[in-house]
């Protein structure tokens, strides 16, 4: 690969390795006034509510914390779609 195409990939700040939207990107475009789609928008619903249905069932600080660390993690790393499942609809 040549210099020019590694310093646009750098410079542009985009990555190839990522292809879908997660949590935290749907609500950096609703922040932005993006329009969201139905489906997007139910996702981070499911997702709001399965977080803190999952948050109060922690009986200490210590499982609440790795938890919460848990939950960010999916947020950004998990496909949005996975929230449209059937397990997260609460």
């Amino acid at each position: 690969m040549s210099n020019n195409i590694k310093n646009n990939d750098i410079s542009s700040g985009k990555s190839n390795l990522k292809d879908f939207f997660s949590i935290n990107d749907l609500r950096e475009k609703d922040y932005k006034e993006i329009v969201l789609l139905p489906n997007e928008r139910l996702a981070i619903k499911n997702f709001d509510r399965y977080r803190i249905a999952e948050l109060n069932k922690q009986t200490s600080e210590s499982k609440f914390h790795n938890k919460y660390m848990q939950l960010q993690v999916m947020a950004n790393l998990s496909p949005f779609e996975e929230f449209l499942k059937e397990d997260y609809f609460l």
